[in-house]
């Protein structure tokens, strides 16, 4: 599963799965298979009604409209999934790790005519491959990317994680934490990245450095983690 990282506003890094090229053809294909059946159910409910051909097209036109907008009603509704995505479980964010505004849904669900319809997905599929971050044309005007969330974003090493023989902390104040203050960092720092809540990682890296009376040029994420690291090792070390 390849990973690229995010830089937000709050200079945090954020390392985000790229959905699987699989996965995204295997919810486009279930999505596509509700859209189909729906058609199907909406041409046998109005065939059993015996309307006049001009009513009825004018019933079709506007029952099919769910149809028609599938992709941005669910995405704009249900947070950047579809049903397909929704088992694949993966979803629509923007670059950046925040929610898309339904401008970005709209703008890659009117751009899927150019790069999934009328070339069959291949322009979709060469676009993804070529980037290397999940975006397709679609994407790539809106802003946004799909991400995957079968598995959440842990730091390397945990409280409860043995540490390399030769690692080396880098803050020895760390030792004015005690274990249930690092439980609920770590707590706290894994929900914050997998939710891409930046503003949490950012306070919680301010308050740290508060609390340890230190300044640090590693970003957030980063310092977080290795306050983390360097507190196993010490707590190891004892």
């Amino acid at each position: 599963m390849n990973e690229f990282q995010i830089e937000t506003a709050q200079n945090v890094g954020i390392n985000q799965n790229v959905a699987h090229i699989g996965d995204r053809m295997l919810a486009y294909l279930l999505d596509s298979v509700i859209i189909f059946a729906y058609t199907i159910c909406v041409f046998l409910l109005l065939g059993t009604l015996n309307l006049d051909f001009g009513t009825t097209w004018a019933i079709y036109l506007l029952v099919s409209l769910p149809a028609f907008l599938y992709y941005v009603l669910l995405e704009t509704f249900w947070n950047g999934k579809t049903v397909g995505k929704y088992v694949t479980k993966t979803r629509v964010v923007k670059l950046d790790g925040s929610k898309p505004s339904f401008a970005n849904y709209f703008v890659r669900w009117i751009l899927r005519i150019v790069d999934v319809v009328m070339t069959f997905g291949g322009l979709a599929t060469l676009t993804i491959l070529i980037k290397g971050n999940g975006q397709r044309v679609g994407d790539i005007a809106a802003g946004t990317t799909v991400i995957s969330e079968k598995e959440k974003l842990t730091i390397e090493d945990t409280v409860m994680k043995d540490l390399p023989l030769n690692y080396t902390p880098t803050y020895s104040q760390v030792t004015l934490l005690t274990d249930t203050d690092v439980q609920t960092i770590n707590t706290l720092y894994k929900d914050a990245v997998y939710n891409g809540n930046h503003n949490v990682i950012l306070n919680l890296s301010i308050r740290l450095q508060k609390i340890m009376q230190i300044e640090t040029n590693e970003t957030p994420i980063n310092f977080i983690a290795t306050v983390i690291k360097d507190y196993n090792y010490y707590t190891q070390s004892m």
